[in-house]
Formats: structure tokens, C-alpha cells, sequence
């Protein structure tokens, strides 16, 4: 038996084409958005001395020779948010990514190593911004790929309504049966015995060493995600604290974070945050994630410490990161990443 066609083929590229070129006509409707409202492009260098500071991100590591032969460990970035925020500090006010971004240990219908990020920020205003943001992405997609519909999966969602808001407290409740909040203490911290429990009621597994974050995960994956997105985009926001490594805690209850992700047929498209700009908690949320991957894998990565220093001149703002290829799948009923990437990393 043969395997599959190679994507270059030309009867097989002939029929990715048109998917393709939609992606390009959703790039550069993107891009003229972006310049009638002010925005600056800026290109983010993909090595950087840390990959992000997140338990469960992983990344491709390298390393720098210089002409004396010292040798620097870097990273593949896997988003361009360092670098963008170091940028709001130098003084830029409103700014967007278009372009790869890499990560390690994922491959499937929804993660390729290798894909397009947009990642856009806004200096004194909100992430509700961020919000109207998306809703308008989403039309906008629909219109360059003329479609009313978007389909993942037997999940179809119109790209034209505006989308629902929903806390994560209330989906957990709606979803999963589980009062969240109640296993969130003031300062917080979590409850992981609670929680524990609640997942117990709901019919869910667990298991001896699964923390709170665990099992907040498995809530969100088995019960809470397969249901968002469903008829119109659902934004789904007031993510716990501990939840939210690089996000401000919400005003209005301490035990939340402004942290939104919009959803679409199930699949994750955005992750949004009212930026967390003191550099001394951002450091202590940086080690407890570093402690926390090197417990489940064995590894850390280094703080930016260049990037720590630059928060403490950041002016408050929001940014949102969108996963561009999974905006131009819903878009053209494409079921599997690879089939809108242009030259797919091989396997």
C-alpha cells in the first residue's frame, strides 16, 4: 500500500489551491483593517532568548555560535508576545503581528509546529475592545472567503451574529454542572480537593495526582469547549486568576482575570488579555509555571528578563493572539490545519 500524495503534487495542489487563496485574500483584508484604524505592522525576531514562561508550552530550542565560538541558547518564539510588549514600552501605541509562530510537541487536525499567529494590542483601552475586534474578524473572513456559514466537524456557527458572552463560571455551571468560583478563594488561590470533588459529581475522571489546574482542564476539554461556538462565535471570559499567567485580575472580583478566548465551532480562534503589567507578580506567575513544567517535564525555560524590565514602563493596554490558519479553516470548511497552509512542515 502507498501512502498519500505529497502536497506538492500538482492535482493535489490544484485542489488546496482555492483554500489558499482565500487565506491570502483573509490576510491582506486583515491588514487593510489594521491601517485604517492606525495600527503599525511590526515583524518580531523568531529567536529569542525564552520561549514563553507557560507549564504546558513547549518549544524548539537552538543555539547562537558567535564568531569566537560562544555559544547562546535561543528559542523559536511561540508567539510574538515578548516582543510586542517590549515595543508598547518603547512608546508604540497600537500594533499588530502577522506571522509564524513555532511549537513543539503538537500536531494534528488543529496544531501544525509551525503556523501564523495575529497577535494585535491596544495602549488605554480595554480587552472589551478586543472583543469587537474579533466579531468584525469574523465577518470580515467570511466575506473574503464568500461564505455565510462556518463548519468544523458536524459545528456550524453563523460569522455574521454577534457573539455571545459568556463568563467561564456561567459555562461551567450551564456545561458541566460545577460552581467554579466556589473552589477560588479571594486572593486566588485554589481549591484542588473541591474541585476534585465537583468533577466526581459530574461524571468526569480524575486522577491521584491531578492538581487544580488539571482537572480545571479536563472539565473545560470534555464538558465546557465541545459546547461553545455552537450556531454563533461564543467569547468566553473572567478566566480564573491561576489561569491567566499574563493577565490583569478583573476589578470587579479579584478572583478572576480579564482573559477572554472566542470559540467558533468548538475550536479555540483567540486568547485575550487586559495586560498584567507589574513586573514583580509577573515574575512570581513566571516561577510557579517554570516549577510547575519542570515537576511534570523535567524541564524549565529562562525568564526574559529583558522583557520583565520593559513591564515596568509598559502602559496599561489589552492584546489578543488569534490563530490565523484555524480563522481560515472555519472559513473555508477545511477539516485538517495542513490543508490551508501553503508548504506544510513535513512528517
Amino acid at each position: 500500500m502507498t501512502g498519500a500524495s505529497p502536497w506538492w503534487t500538482p492535482h493535489i495542489h490544484a485542489d488546496r489551491r482555492p483554500r489558499l487563496m482565500a487565506r491570502n485574500a483573509i490576510a491582506n483584508a486583515l491588514r487593510s483593517w489594521f491601517a485604517t484604524r492606525d495600527f503599525v505592522e511590526v515583524t518580531t525576531s523568531a529567536l529569542q532568548v525564552s520561549p514563553g514562561n507557560e507549564a504546558h508550552l513547549a518549544a524548539f530550542a537552538t543555539e547562537a555560535i558567535g564568531p569566537d565560538a560562544s555559544r547562546q541558547p535561543l528559542y523559536l518564539h511561540t508567539s510574538p508576545e515578548f516582543a510586542c510588549k517590549k515595543l508598547l514600552a518603547a512608546g508604540e501605541k497600537r500594533i499588530f503581528s502577522l506571522g509564524a509562530v513555532y511549537r513543539n510537541r503538537e500536531r494534528g487536525p488543529l496544531h501544525h509546529p509551525e503556523f501564523t499567529m495575529l497577535e494585535w494590542y491596544r495602549v488605554g483601552e480595554t480587552y472589551r475592545s478586543l472583543m469587537a475586534d474579533c466579531a468584525e474578524f469574523l465577518a470580515l473572513a467570511a466575506e473574503k472567503a464568500g461564505t455565510k456559514r462556518f463548519r468544523f466537524r458536524g459545528r456550524e456557527a453563523d460569522p455574521l451574529a454577534e457573539p455571545e458572552r459568556l463568563s467561564v463560571a456561567e459555562a461551567f455551571l450551564a456545561y458541566a454542572g460545577i460552581d467554579l468560583l466556589a473552589t477560588v478563594a479571594a486572593d486566588g488561590s485554589t481549591d484542588r480537593d473541591a474541585l476534585h470533588e465537583a468533577l466526581v459529581r459530574a461524571g468526569l475522571r480524575t486522577a491521584p495526582d491531578d492538581n487544580w489546574a488539571d482537572l480545571f482542564s479536563r472539565a473545560m476539554v470534555e464538558k465546557v469547549e465541545p459546547a461553545l461556538g455552537q450556531g454563533r462565535a461564543t467569547i468566553l471570559y473572567g478566566y480564573p486568576v491561576s489561569e491567566a499567567a499574563l493577565a490583569r485580575p478583573s476589578a470587579a472580583d479579584p478572583r478572576v482575570a480579564e482573559r477572554f478566548e472566542l470559540y467558533c465551532c468548538g475550536v479555540e480562534l483567540a486568547n485575550a488579555f487586559g495586560e498584567l503589567t507589574d513586573p514583580a507578580e509577573q515574575r512570581r506567575r513566571f516561577v510557579a509555571e517554570m516549577d510547575e513544567k519542570e515537576r511534570i517535564y523535567g524541564e524549565r525555560y529562562p525568564l526574559d528578563e529583558d522583557f520583565l524590565a520593559a513591564l515596568a514602563i509598559m502602559p496599561q493596554a489589552s492584546g489578543s493572539a488569534l490563530g490565523f490558519d484555524r480563522l481560515v479553516m472555519l472559513a473555508t470548511g477545511a477539516q485538517k490545519i495542513k490543508d490551508v497552509i501553503w508548504a506544510p512542515v513535513a512528517e
